[in-house]
């Protein structure tokens, strides 16, 4: 004897993804000078040179070697703008291209650090160490715009030596 009765599945279903919401990365700054900050693993101090920061973590050369993936540290910078410390987790080896960099991300920031470090990476993009594209394809920093520059440059000194 067979007893039906209504059953109800549940499926775990996976949203699909939202393409109207491109999910991009923060900008990336190449630090320049070969700015050093002090990192800190378990009550170990070394130092590291920076390659690149962004909003969100960056990537150094550390002069301890690669730490292990997911170890969680300290990082001391100094800015222009003041200390920033941060706590940062160790992400892989080989960021950037670098076979010795090693990437990080942040975790936590206090206040003070926070608006220093976006006080200081602000003054870095501004002076044209991000990769962020330009928010005009013909400003005067874009290659297209840099070319076009010249061109218009070109143009009228051979006009101004016609007349």
């Amino acid at each position: 004897m067979t007893v039906s009765f209504p059953a109800a599945i549940l499926l775990e279903v996976s949203p699909k993804p939202d393409k109207s919401r491109n999910k991009s990365r923060a900008p990336r700054i190449r630090v320049p000078n070969n700015e050093r900050a002090i990192f800190i693993v378990d009550e170990s101090k070394f130092l590291g040179v920076i390659q690149r920061l962004s909003l969100t973590g960056g990537s150094a050369v550390l002069a301890k070697g690669p730490i292990p993936r997911g170890a969680m540290g300290k990082m001391i910078l100094n800015t222009v703008f003041g200390k920033v410390t941060a706590q940062i987790e160790f992400l892989q080896t080989g960021a950037d291209g670098i076979p010795l960099a090693q990437a990080f991300r942040f975790l936590a920031m206090d206040d003070d650090s926070s608006r220093r470090f976006t006080a200081a990476a602000s003054q870095m993009e501004k002076e044209g160490f991000s990769d962020a594209p330009e928010t005009s394809p013909l400003s005067a920093k874009a290659p297209l715009g840099q070319l076009l520059n010249s061109v218009r440059r070109l143009a009228a000194t051979l006009s101004h030596t016609r007349s």
